[in-house]
């Protein structure tokens, strides 16, 4: 058995089914052995939508994901993603070619020092010289990725590895770390604030479906009814019909999320690490409120707001710990009046399609299970705010680095890893055109992503910024010389339409969702129109600009 054979048998051995990549020199060695290995690879048409693939795969299975690239280029186009996976504590492993052990450090063709250039945006990075080293390397990877805090690794290989003969060897088996037992003291520290506080709000984010707790969570909320809220990467993990749930906080979020963050006098805070889109000014974020803090990562505590009780361990062994054991009822009266005040509202003047409402259409028509992947920009806040994910899982987006282009990708890894379920994508004008050649990958594979595509002819979210705090001077925001976009998707065999009108909405959707391939719905619409509310930058959560 060649290095090469043996990268195959460790995806195997980690029940990995599929891969996503692209070959080249310095990996053909492993491409050889993947061409009747039993391992599926998809062949994306970009190394960076290769990454984004397998992060849509590992967001939605909860899983460990894999994708391949060449040296040189080929590993500096997964960068992106590597930092996207990190950022948002994705379980991923990049495998990478590289040049012969004897050329590294010569300036050969293609080489690239891939540990140095990764070592900010992964959790770990390796580089094997050894044939004798790789099957451990390949087995801790895979164990490094999914531990604790889950990220990405990444596993550089030299050419030579991969054609040595591997002597015999067994993978080694990990035994799962055991899970920090919590500190009884801060365990009895944090019920005390419980029981003292009148104005509790749970707030959860993204670590919550990393510790496949949302069955905890919902639990927890069905015995200790309290006003909840999310982060972007926490949405989906409270039912959308709980009365007391106020939706999305920060900058775009909820005007009900923020003011009822804004009055609590405790936050019990779930797998979340107060981003500053979400807690604005960070001096003025909740002033009157004392915090619980669980998760699993320690640096998180005290980091950017201290924690009266911080509670480091399993959510799903931690949270049933705690118990509301006082009546609250103003309080949660109190919050869902602010729901009710602060609903959405979808009335809009003229004949223009209404993002918004075209969203929330698309969210009552969709499957239950139906998986949405965004892009970054305007329509992933519109989407954030209106489509209502029946689980974590269903809502891929990029948030941590905000990557244009990442929707695409995402929703074809995501289609590929449940493809019994629908996959639909919310992208931009901008965003779309970042990854648009894996508009091949769809065709080329059959994989039948709904994409919706919101065509302001604008980068969005810019202009906004730019007509709100630079005096609407739109420098280099203007995309008016955009392509016919259901004419690209036609070329690539994907079939698709146009809409510009309010009453075309409807039908519209109802065709794309029918549809049994990939499919292309462009919607146009107004140029001007912003995401409400808006936190502006440097403000309170308190001072929210809304639309008059």
């Amino acid at each position: 058995m060649t290095g090469a054979q043996l990268v195959v048998a460790a995806l195997q051995q980690q029940g990995i089914k599929t891969v996503f990549g692209y070959p080249g020199g310095a990996i053909m060695p492993i491409y050889d052995a993947l061409y009747d290995g039993g391992v599926e690879h998809i062949l994306c048409r970009h190394e960076q939508g290769a990454a984004m693939a397998a992060i849509g795969m590992a967001r939605s299975t909860q899983s460990v994901a894999v994708c391949m690239a060449t040296s040189g280029p080929g590993a500096t186009n997964l960068v992106t993603g590597l930092a996207d996976a990190f950022l948002d504590s994705v379980p991923l492993v990049a495998i990478t070619g590289q040049v012969a052990s004897s050329h590294i450090g010569t300036d050969a063709f293609q080489e690239m020092d891939v540990i140095g250039m990764s070592l900010s945006c992964t959790k770990h990075s390796y580089l094997v010289t050894d044939i004798n080293e790789l099957a451990a390397t390949l087995a801790e990877a895979f164990e490094v990725a999914k531990t604790g805090r889950p990220g990405p690794v990444i596993v550089d290989i030299a050419k030579d590895v991969q054609l040595a003969q591997a002597p015999s060897f067994t993978f080694p088996v990990f035994t799962p770390p055991a899970m920090p037992e919590v500190c009884p003291e801060q365990l009895h520290a944090a019920q005390q604030l419980l029981s003292a506080s009148q104005r509790p709000v749970l707030y959860v984010g993204g670590g919550v479906q990393l510790a496949q707790a949302t069955a905890t969570v919902r639990e927890f909320l069905r015995l200790n009814p309290m006003p909840s809220v999310s982060t972007l990467k926490g949405l989906g993990t409270i039912e959308r019909h709980d009365p007391h749930y106020l939706g999305m906080l920060g900058m775009h979020g909820t005007k009900a999320a923020n003011l009822v963050v804004q009055e609590s006098d405790l936050l019990i805070v779930v797998g979340a690490r107060f981003d500053d889109r979400v807690t604005g000014k960070l001096d003025t974020f909740a002033p009157h409120a004392k915090v619980i803090h669980i998760d699993i990562d320690a640096a998180e505590f005290n980091k950017l707001r201290r924690a009266n009780a911080a509670l480091r361990g399993d959510i799903n062994r931690i949270l049933p710990q705690l118990e509301l054991n006082h009546d609250i009822s103003s309080w949660a009266d109190y919050s869902e009046n602010l729901r009710r005040d602060f609903t959405w509202r979808y009335d809009h003047p003229g004949e223009l399609i209404f993002a918004p409402l075209l969203l929330k259409q698309l969210s009552d028509m969709m499957p239950d299970s139906a998986m949405v992947s965004t892009d970054v920009g305007q329509h992933q806040m519109w989407a954030a705010q209106h489509i209502q994910p029946r689980a974590p899982q269903n809502f891929i987006t990029s948030a941590g680095l905000g990557t244009m282009g990442f929707g695409l990708p995402a929703a074809m890894g995501a289609a590929v890893a449940r493809p019994e379920h629908q996959s639909i994508l919310i992208s931009g004008d901008g965003s779309f055109m970042m990854n648009v050649q894996e508009l091949g990958t769809l065709k080329r594979r059959q994989i039948p992503v709904k994409m919706v595509l919101l065509d302001n002819q604008r980068l969005g979210m810019v202009r906004q910024w730019q007509s709100l705090f630079f005096d609407g001077r739109h420098s280099e925001t203007i995309l008016d010389d955009n392509p016919d976009f259901v004419m690209l998707a036609q070329a690539f065999g994907i079939p698709g339409k146009t809409i510009t009108k309010k009453e075309q909405v409807e039908p519209a959707l109802q065709e794309m969702l029918a549809s049994k391939t990939a499919y292309l719905l462009h919607v146009l619409i107004d140029e001007e129109e912003n995401v409400w509310p808006l936190v502006p930058p440097g403000a309170s959560n308190s001072d929210m600009l809304e639309n008059t």
